[in-house]
């Protein structure tokens, strides 16, 4: 028998091609498959993106090893965009282009904590962070989110789980699965909490171009003194210009962290995607108004989904934000994955489990709204309140 790495042989398999397998079992009786399982944009990127794309991709000059911190175009157009919308004084030197988001916190955690260390996360979290802190060997300790607050986390039970030796809190807003928001004021109170213990928060913003108030400032953290020794904010460039297959995301801290960071990726992948950072630091600029629309757009297929659930009060919309709606299903009994099996295989809805996001979310499913147009959004009135369980 072969040996593996025990931190990873005890993973479970990915869980989005175990719920899209489902799918294929679906017989098309309740009308065409809607798949709320990824969070994917549900619309094509811009033609200028594309053109953009093609052009680096088809340049020699980008078939080269570039930067490993990234290309300084890229560096200077988001840094500027980030100074702007949060009114800090960010420079190039505090950012670092990664391959995507979640590489971007795998760089991030191996920059701040060791095999052994430990991490604090919400539950329910992203499980994709989750699952990358065990593979490292980085202990995770959970800080529960009450479904009567939102699924905000509360500041004293953070700071009563913080302790000497707790490296980093993990946090995502706007949240993936929930789609709470936090507010500005309580991601400050949480920042100085952690500031006070010595902890690092790790904020993961990959959905904040599509908050609610594209005027305001998601957070001020990045205008408090000394913010670099305490604060690393993630980004992902896939779901505001819709290249999630090109692997783009960044990270904001302090240029110590960064000089961290780019011993890291070094090995990892030596530099981020280079034809599509040449691509993305033109559209940061010449895009914002698309992208605003974007945001509009999503806004939209939000409030369609806050109408249909209205409607169908045995299934309880407990969060919404963002890309993403927290459901609690009517089946108390019955965990979140057999349901979510079901709906697939039976309604052609296809979503993911509360089960996949933590111990005690076996009530609750996880719609990604933002992959569905409005339309489509209303025909999930019609299959939930029409659905029930085989024997029940």
């Amino acid at each position: 028998m072969p040996h593996f790495n025990p931190l990873v042989e005890k993973l479970s398999p990915p869980p989005v091609p175990s719920v899209l397998a489902w799918a294929k079992s679906y017989d098309g009786s309740r009308g065409p498959l809607i798949d709320l399982s990824q969070a994917v944009p549900g619309y094509p990127a811009h033609p200028d993106m594309l053109a953009w794309l093609g052009e680096a991709a088809a340049s020699t000059a980008y078939t080269g090893y570039g930067a490993i911190e990234g290309e300084a175009v890229l560096r200077e157009a988001y840094a500027e965009h980030v100074a702007g919308l949060y009114g800090a004084a960010i420079t190039a030197d505090n950012i670092h282009v990664t391959s995507g988001c979640n590489q971007a916190f795998i760089c991030t955690a191996m920059a701040i904590a060791s095999a052994g260390d430990t991490i604090l996360m919400t539950n329910p979290y992203y499980f994709n962070q989750e699952t990358t802190l065990s593979m490292l060997g980085i202990n995770v300790e959970l800080v529960p989110c009450d479904a009567g607050h939102g699924f905000l986390p509360e500041v004293d039970a953070i700071a009563a789980a913080l302790r000497p030796g707790i490296r980093a809190l993990a946090l995502v807003s706007p949240n993936n699965p929930t789609g709470a928001i936090y507010p500005p004021e309580l991601l400050s109170r949480i920042h100085q909490a952690c500031r006070t213990n010595g902890t690092w928060l790790i904020l993961d913003e990959t959905y904040r171009d599509f908050l609610p108030d594209a005027g305001a400032a998601p957070h001020g953290l990045l205008q408090t003194e000394g913010w670099q020794d305490s604060f690393i904010g993630l980004y992902s460039f896939s779901k505001s210009f819709c290249i999630p297959g090109h692997r783009l995301g960044a990270i904001t801290a302090g240029s110590a962290l960064v000089d961290q960071v780019t011993k890291i990726m070094d090995n990892l992948q030596i530099c981020a995607p280079r034809s599509a950072q040449a691509a993305v630091a033109k559209a940061i600029p010449a895009l914002a108004d698309w992208r605003l629309g974007n945001r509009a757009e999503i806004a939209t297929r939000a409030d369609a989904l806050r109408d249909v659930m209205s409607r169908l009060p045995q299934w309880k919309l407990q969060a919404i934000g963002a890309y993403f709606a927290y459901i609690r299903h009517p089946f108390p009994d019955i965990d979140s994955q057999f349901v979510a099996e079901k709906l697939a295989k039976l309604a052609g809805v296809v979503c993911l489990p509360g089960d996949y996001f933590g111990e005690g979310q076996e009530n609750y499913l996880r719609f990604a709204f933002a992959n569905a147009d409005a339309d489509t959004i209303r025909q999930l009135e019609e299959r939930l309140a029409g659905f029930n369980l085989p024997g029940l």
